[in-house]
């Protein structure tokens, strides 16, 4: 019984651990792109998290509507995807701004750089 409890709190400690880069990364690409901002720690710990929920609940359903897009485009589409999951986050999070597309599918690229690099240095 002690190793299921030792294992699910050493899960709990990898989610929050994804969910402060993920946080950190946001504010490093709110910082770097013109266009995107977020207003304090707040509302990139809770941009981070919506961003999650996001990732998990609607992308796959955009995925499987556009598999014959993204599969025509030979997976490129799945970068526009990626933009729109990032503007939808910051449309529900009140104090993190996207001001359009562009902005939003070039964050997106820029934030997945940026929190693989992140995830390169804590590894």
């Amino acid at each position: 019984m002690a190793r299921y409890q030792y294992e699910f709190r050493e899960k709990q400690k990898g989610l929050l651990a994804k969910l402060l880069i993920t946080m950190v990364a946001l504010l490093i690409t709110a910082y770097i792109l013109p266009g995107m901002s977020i207003n304090g720690l707040f509302a990139g710990f809770v941009a981070a998290l919506i961003l999650g929920l996001v990732n998990i609940f609607v992308k796959p359903i955009f995925i499987i509507f556009t598999l014959p897009l993204t599969l025509l485009t030979m997976g490129l589409f799945l970068l526009v995807i990626n933009g729109l999951m990032l503007w939808l986050a910051a449309g529900i999070v009140p104090g993190f701004m996207i001001t359009g597309f562009w902005t939003a599918l070039f964050g997106s690229i820029l934030l997945s750089i940026v929190t693989w690099f992140l995830n390169q240095i804590l590894d």
